[in-house]
């Protein structure tokens, strides 16, 4: 998954990253109980891990265009 976040410089990248993680897995399991019972009894649906990279010099339109042009697996 390929997220642009923007944020102010007050807010930690780690707790965006909890944020995302924990509103996209409430909202899963809300829309697909069965999910939670059966595959993930007990434990989370993200791994702990994540990537944050910054921009940077390059613009946004490149990195939107990057994100675009990723393939499904």
């Amino acid at each position: 998954m390929h997220l642009f976040v923007s944020a102010p410089p007050t807010i930690a990248p780690v707790d965006i990253v909890r944020k995302l993680k924990r509103i996209s897995a409430n909202e899963i399991f809300k829309g697909f109980p069965k999910l939670k019972q059966s595959k993930f009894w007990g434990s989370g649906l993200w791994s702990r891990g994540y990537y944050i990279g910054t921009a940077g010099t390059v613009s946004a339109e490149i990195i939107q265009k990057y994100i675009q042009n990723q393939k499904f697996v």
